[in-house]
């Protein structure tokens, strides 16, 4: 199978025993996919170095933000047996599972500046709304979907430049060498 649609599957499989495990308060079930999916991942990479950098940094922002979203009372997590009023670890987990994707499924949408904004205006509350509906997340202000689109447009491009710059697959992804076709 393509790494493409590997990718893909893997982070769509992850995400739901997250969600899933988060929901029903079994939080290490999306871990411990999760730790199977992303080692497969930088296994495959050309540079899992560069790879980490790209997911750690997008894990700390994006989990900052879920973090604040938490604290300001616009989620909840119901079933987080998690202390005080920390992010649950399988919401940081979704975060690096959606950077593993930047520079593999995702690759195509870095030069698609407008569409990737769009992209993350949709698909992020998208994500939150469908987790919602599965029980791993309660929305509590009506406005929290658009806040999360707001900053997904703005985001989503953000997260494409900073995997141009820490891309731990470009070796992979560049074209092949061998004799010049007229």
């Amino acid at each position: 199978m393509h790494l493409k649609a590997i990718n893909f599957i893997g982070f769509q499989l992850g995400w739901l025993a997250c969600v899933l495990g988060g929901a029903n308060g079994w939080p290490w079930l999306g871990v411990l996919l999760s730790v199977l999916i992303l080692s497969w991942h930088f296994n495959k990479a050309g540079s899992a170095r560069q790879e980490a950098y790209l997911l750690l940094l997008v894990t700390l922002i994006g989990g900052t933000f879920d973090q604040l979203l938490l604290s300001l009372e616009l989620v909840a997590y119901p079933a987080a047996d998690w202390p005080g009023r920390l992010l649950p670890i399988w919401m940081g987990m979704l975060w690096m599972l959606f950077a593993s994707t930047l520079n593999v499924s995702l690759r195509w949408l870095r030069d698609h500046r407008l569409v990737s904004s769009v992209f993350g205006l949709i698909g992020g509350p998208l994500a939150y709304f469908a987790a919602s509906r599965l029980g791993a997340v309660l929305l509590l202000h009506n406005a929290t979907l658009l806040i999360i689109g707001v900053v997904w447009a703005v985001w989503m491009p953000g997260m494409l430049w900073l995997s141009t710059r820490m891309d731990g697959y470009a070796r992979l992804n560049e074209p092949a060498e061998g004799p010049a076709h007229v």
